[in-house]
């Protein structure tokens, strides 16, 4: 059996504000879960593939029916990425376009998010622990996420205008539910791949009944260092065994 969907407008034609929208209703007639697989070789011959995770692929309508149900109904509600031991957690979040995240400090430390690439441009400055700061993700795009104080700290956060997109598994394994049938392009990311490669590897697709699998996403791992610089593009300082020691702002 299908599932139903459901979302709240103030009308006159809905019972507590509240409307069903089931299998029955054209737009979500038919509806298909996609499943792939991500595979990451290595960029050296005969060696070990890389980690598969954390590849997310997106699904943009080209159609301009194809989406009717509410965008921020297929995401987790209140998005955040917490700072603890040193690290982030979630490493990738995938949030709609608008999302306000959250970024407690959860380490009994102070630290400083920012991001001053590509996708939303911020610096939350020093900030103590058991506080929290805020930033409004209000354009699509790719931010990479890093602190100022712990140069071992980064995360990524992408914000999408489309509710189809998958993040994959350990094993590589992807997921997207509940695609109503039509045209779309499909968009891949992955931190271990050169923009320029990624770009090659966007496709239109035609969702339909008969249509299930969208294959194995083959990527090849980069040669390039992740290495970074801090937020005034300088070097980090190197820390003690304790941490750097910070004032109280």
């Amino acid at each position: 059996m299908r599932k139903a969907f459901f979302y709240c407008r103030k009308t006159a034609l809905t019972l507590g504000g509240c409307i069903m929208l089931s299998s029955m209703g054209v737009a979500f007639a038919n509806e298909v879960t996609l499943t792939g697989h991500v595979e990451v070789q290595h960029h050296k011959k005969n060696a070990k593939a890389a980690d598969p995770a954390n590849v997310v692929i997106w699904l943009t309508p080209l159609d301009s029916t194809v989406s009717p149900i509410p965008i921020a109904d297929r995401f987790p509600p209140h998005p955040r990425l917490v700072q603890k031991n040193k690290s982030f957690d979630p490493h990738v979040l995938v949030v709609p376009v608008g999302s306000l995240v959250e970024f407690p400090n959860r380490d009994p430390f102070f630290h400083n998010v920012f991001s001053l690439f590509e996708g939303k441009r911020f610096d939350l400055g020093l900030y103590e622990a058991g506080s929290t700061r805020n930033v409004h993700f209000d354009k699509p795009g790719i931010s990479y996420i890093f602190c100022n104080i712990h140069p071992e700290m980064s995360a990524v956060v992408i914000a999408l205008n489309t509710p189809y997109y998958a993040i994959s598994t350990e094993r590589g394994e992807l997921a997207i539910p509940a695609v109503p049938p039509g045209r779309y392009i499909l968009r891949v990311w992955s931190e271990a791949s050169l923009p320029q490669d990624l770009s090659l590897l966007a496709r239109e697709i035609t969702v339909s009944e008969n249509t299930s699998s969208l294959g194995t996403v083959r990527l090849t791992e980069s040669q390039v260092s992740h290495a970074h610089k801090n937020k005034y593009g300088q070097d980090y300082e190197p820390s003690t065994p304790a941490g750097p020691v910070y004032q109280r702002p």
